[in-house]
């Protein structure tokens, strides 16, 4: 089209009407506010099918300042007809967004346009009182800032061995974010001691928050996953008459229909099998993560008795199936575990990868998983992810840009957005087994001087008193 849109310039014709101020005529003229009523269109003298494709081309960091140009404009930002060009024309953008907590249990989003190294703090959840869907008659709850992990998973754990007293005293916690159809999803989690149904969604069109369909029951810390464009809840947690009950329980959201459906529950297969009956009541099965792999939903779990954890390999659940099958014993026994058992994963280009934080107590190692040979191989070493024991999350994962990416706390406690460097075509290196790493390796296509660093900060945030809660990626 070879139009180029300024958005820092403007140039008019002779004929054009505008307004200028008599006491500054050397000052740029204004258009008035007739001119626009005249002229309805998006740019004048451009149709309208033209001006909104200049508008798809513009980096979406730009939208709040553009949606203050008029009324046209503001309708045009917020519609989803812009979005579906910007899809179609493949100009959507990668952001990354991190949840984190401050003083008070206080919980704050943050978007990242990666590309531009820019942040945008998105608006506070919203405060709803709610019925206590767990208790009869109609008292009233109140929940502040409906998102993330308000107390740590120790006192969740403790809540198993019979302190309901300070389960009474529990704040909202245990909540799960989920990203589909472009949009982020808040859900469940406890209020007072109870598990809650409630789903939130918050749309970067409008940017805002609104309310969504409830899931079918309550749950808190469950584990979430996309699959063919649908949002799976799996697992978490309940409050039962002698504490906290874990949910073997799955159900699948599709967001074009607004609808939560049931899919057939964990087996545990596992924990099944224990030799006797103090065991089976003693070691209580939860799921420890979730990741969507090669079609398929992967759900490692654990046995725990707080303070331990044993883990139990996992299971796979198949959508064509809908049903489960035992995970693979190498992908199970080698998937690294970060604090109080969870464990984390990103995929990237099909690939599945995983930060190992035991190698040392200020770096890391990634893994990434061989689906062929079943094991998980070392890619990349000294990444830097500091020591922060008193926090829930020291790091996060997350894949964008065609790239791995580790999000931690720097040396100043500030939030660091790492870009990793890893070998590529982990299947194809794996398939030539005669050979070993270090020749595959040698073998496989060169970095670029670009590239040989390991490991590069891609941006930054003073956020020193926040945690890491959990990140997702959207692409609009």
């Amino acid at each position: 089209m070879g139009t180029i849109l300024s958005l820092n310039h403007s140039r008019t014709r002779g004929n054009e009407p505008y307004e200028v101020l008599q006491s500054a005529p050397c000052k740029r003229p204004r258009l008035s506010s007739s001119f626009y009523e005249k002229n309805p269109r998006l740019i004048p003298c451009l149709p309208d099918e033209i001006s909104i494709q200049i508008l798809s081309r513009i980096p979406r960091i730009h939208y709040l300042k553009l949606k203050s140009v008029s009324r046209t404009w503001k309708a045009t930002i917020l519609s989803a007809e812009l979005f579906s060009l910007r899809k179609e024309m493949g100009t959507t953008e990668e952001w990354l967004y991190i949840l984190t907590k401050v003083a008070n249990d206080k919980l704050i989003w943050y978007a990242l346009d990666p590309l531009a190294g820019r942040w945008q703090r998105l608006p506070p959840m919203p405060n709803v009182s709610r019925e206590d869907e767990s208790r009869k008659g109609l008292a009233a709850l109140r929940m502040w800032n409906m998102a993330g992990s308000s107390i740590r998973i120790t006192d969740v754990i403790m809540g198993w061995l019979g302190r309901k007293d300070a389960m009474d005293q529990m704040p909202f916690c245990g909540c799960s974010v989920g990203a589909v159809d472009g949009c982020l999803y808040v859900l469940g989690g406890f209020s007072k001691a109870s598990a809650l149904r409630c789903a939130w969604r918050y749309n970067p069109v409008t940017n805002s928050w609104s309310e969504s369909s409830p899931m079918s029951i309550g749950r808190a810390y469950c584990k979430t996953g996309i699959l063919d464009d649908k949002l799976y809840a799996v697992g978490g947690v309940t409050r039962g008459h002698g504490g906290l009950t874990p949910l073997q329980s799955a159900e699948v959201f599709d967001p074009k229909t607004g609808v939560w459906s049931q899919i057939p529950s964990m087996p545990f297969t596992k924990a099944q099998v224990l030799p006797t009956a103090f065991l089976a009541d003693l070691l209580k099965p939860i799921a420890t993560g979730l990741t969507s792999y090669r079609g398929r939903l992967f759900v490692p779990q654990s046995l725990y008795c707080w303070p331990f954890f044993v883990d139990v390999g996992g299971e796979v659940y198949d959508p064509e199936a809908n049903s489960w099958v035992e995970m693979p014993i190498g992908l199970g026994e080698g998937w690294p575990a970060r604090q109080a058992g969870t464990k984390m994963s990103a995929t990237v280009d099909g690939e599945l990868y995983a930060l190992d934080p035991s190698s040392s107590p200020d770096n890391a190692k990634i893994k990434v998983y061989d689906y062929l040979a079943d094991d998980w191989k070392v890619v990349a070493e000294d990444v830097p992810v500091r020591d922060f024991t008193e926090s829930e999350s020291p790091y996060l994962l997350a894949g964008f840009l065609g790239k791995l990416h580790v999000i931690t706390k720097d040396a100043n406690r500030n939030i660091a957005v790492l870009q990793v460097y890893v070998q590529n075509n982990v299947a194809s290196i794996s398939a030539a087994s005669s050979s070993s790493l270090v020749d595959r390796i040698e073998h496989a296509e060169r970095p670029t001087e670009s590239e040989l660093d390991l490991w590069k900060v891609i941006a930054t945030r003073s956020a020193p008193a926040a945690e890491l809660v959990s990140c997702l990626v959207l692409d609009i």
